[in-house]
């Protein structure tokens, strides 16, 4: 025991029943772990990069069956959804569970000007890479001054 407080009794007891209750009440909307992890419900994570001939998206989702995903693009949104199953013990409780199960759907906006006719999709790795060239007229061209 330090001062007042009592690390074995009754009040960190009291803490950790309150953050159960916390978890039940609020479920799926329960906030970041950190500052640095995604709200719950964001997976799989993303990394977008361009340049003037095309927009590269990494998605980072290790565990799918690639046949099973659905990638769209309809306009400038690319929608993937899937599912992930995660093998867990029905007899363990778990006090924290980090790697996402179950259905998900996620949508990014991209530059207005990627061409829907000129896409390619590989998932390699647990890495979902989606290349989307972008429209010939949009790119920039060398102009010479005569």
């Amino acid at each position: 025991m330090i001062g007042n407080i009592d690390f074995e009794g009754s009040l960190f007891n009291e803490f950790r029943r309150l953050q159960d209750q916390m978890d039940e009440l609020f479920g799926d909307w329960a906030w970041p772990a950190d500052i640095r992890a995604l709200p719950r419900g964001s997976f799989p994570a993303v990394n977008i990069g361009a340049s003037p001939e095309k927009v590269e998206v990494y998605l980072f989702a290790p565990g799918l069956d690639p046949s099973k995903l659905d990638v769209s693009l309809h306009q400038s949104m690319l929608t993937v959804a899937g599912e992930r199953k995660v093998p867990a013990e029905e007899k363990t409780k778990y006090y924290r569970q980090e790697r996402f199960s179950g259905e998900f759907r996620r949508s990014v906006m991209l530059p207005a000007d990627v061409d829907p006719d000129s896409v390619d999709a590989r998932y390699r790795n647990g890495i979902l890479q989606v290349s989307i060239r972008r429209r010939e007229a949009s790119r920039p061209r060398q102009i010479t001054v005569q």
